[in-house]
């Protein structure tokens, strides 16, 4: 299976960049993650909207209620793919970070990635 690297872009010899299996899956996290519902045209749905952190006020029943909302967001569009191990949302000041330990259901593979935005480059 071929998969485009994301975001889109060319390799070093001027074709479409590819992304294996386990780089893809990492993509398409991210796209869920930092994906406003509403943004993708015929999918008004996906999305985490965790974005809208890093303009909330801070607290740990926000922190809570988002943690809950993408745990629920990756298993809905993800679920399939993978399975969520651990998953911390924190916002401090103006940057979100979110780590997230999964498993790649079909090879088994345990995967951390590691997640950040700053409200100034929004």
């Amino acid at each position: 299976m071929i998969n485009l690297d994301f975001p889109f872009h060319f390799d070093s010899r001027g074709r479409t960049a590819l992304a294996d299996q386990t780089k893809h899956i990492r993509d398409m996290i991210e796209q869920l993650i930092f994906t406003n519902p509403g943004e993708r045209v015929n999918r008004p749905d996906f999305g985490s909207g965790v974005l809208q952190l890093i303009f909330a006020p801070n607290s740990p029943e926000l922190a809570a209620t988002v943690q809950f909302t993408m745990q629920a967001a990756l298993q809905r569009w993800l679920g399939d793919v993978i399975e969520v191990r651990s998953l911390e949302v924190s916002a401090l000041d103006s940057t979100l970070t979110i780590e997230l330990v999964y498993a790649i259901r079909r090879t088994g593979e345990i995967q951390t990635a590691a997640f950040s935005r700053n409200a100034a480059t929004l």
